[in-house]
């Protein structure tokens, strides 16, 4: 309940803060809504719709992206470490960062019985791991090793930023594309001349969901290559054996938790998926991406 209640209240304080930057752009631009005085689309002030709140929703999600992984998953940063374990974690995190030439990020460990970790962060400098106590008790060491240079490989990448412009690109993408359909829709087929009817505001629903449902898949599949490369990228920081060894430990796991929102694209296992399903996985099966890294020279 926690975090639904967190996950609507950010987005609805999102969905303020773009109505605000969009008004302020708008009477600064001298743009007015998307219609001409002829009832006509307003390329320009539709394009400026659609990029404020596709690129402003994924870039605001990106930048709060370190708070919302601490509050919703109750992770708990090490500042100053109080067992061997966790000197252990704050040396092993430092090392693989200063060997990817990476600021040290923020550690953390989160409660939770399932094997997963995920890095996250509004820039390269300005990360996030965070490791969950099932994966602590449940890996030994060098599996352990390889997950944070897995994680660390994420950030290094700048696959955090990459991600968010992909979707920013295709949420723009769909929001424009979904009103000039709903547009053409209530003037050619329902006649509609000036203000739009009812026929808008459905057919601009209903062409969002299908846009988005062929976008989310391009999306997923982006985040599946990315897994190969942070794969590749913990392989060369803790050794291609360790890597392998971590994947194997997770395949032999059964059951996985799903990270919310966002972090289901970082954690380092993203669940099984068959069929269509996979299509819309964030991480490619877990024997695929052992088999790239036994095929690696």
């Amino acid at each position: 309940m926690k975090r639904i209640l967190l996950f609507l209240a950010t987005n609805i304080a999102i969905l303020v803060v773009l109505s605000v930057v969009l008004n302020v752009l708008m009477a600064v631009t001298g743009v007015h809504g998307i219609q001409t005085q002829g009832g006509q689309i307003n390329f320009t002030g539709l394009l400026l719709l659609a990029s404020v709140f596709g690129f402003g929703g994924a870039f605001i999600s990106l930048f709060l992206s370190k708070w919302m992984a601490k509050m919703s998953m109750g992770v708990q940063v090490i500042d100053q470490p109080r067992t061997s374990s966790e000197v252990w974690l704050m040396e092993t995190v430092q090392r693989l960062a200063h060997q990817a030439n990476l600021k040290m990020p923020e550690v953390g460990v989160f409660d939770s019985p399932d094997m997963n970790a995920f890095a996250t962060g509004a820039t390269r400098n300005s990360s996030l791991v965070a490791v969950s106590t099932g994966l602590l008790q449940g890996m030994d060491r060098d599996e352990v090793e390889a997950v944070l240079a897995h994680e660390i490989s994420h950030v290094a990448n700048g696959d955090m930023v990459t991600l968010t412009l992909i979707q920013g690109v295709i949420n723009t993408f769909v929001i424009f594309i979904a009103r000039v359909v709903g547009h053409v829709v209530d003037r050619v087929v329902f006649k509609s001349e000036r203000d739009y009817g009812p026929a808008y505001f459905i057919t601009v629903i209903v062409t969002e969901i299908f846009l988005a449902i062929l976008a989310s898949a391009i999306v997923m599949w982006f985040s599946r290559q990315r897994e190969f490369r942070a794969d590749a990228g913990g392989a060369k920081l803790a050794g291609r054996g360790k890597m392998i060894a971590a994947l194997r430990r997770l395949q032999r796991a059964h059951e996985v938790e799903e990270l919310p929102g966002q972090l289901a694209a970082f954690g380092i296992n993203g669940g099984l998926g068959h069929g269509l399903r996979k299509l819309f996985m964030s991480h490619p099966p877990l024997e695929e991406r052992i088999a790239a890294l036994e095929a690696m020279r």
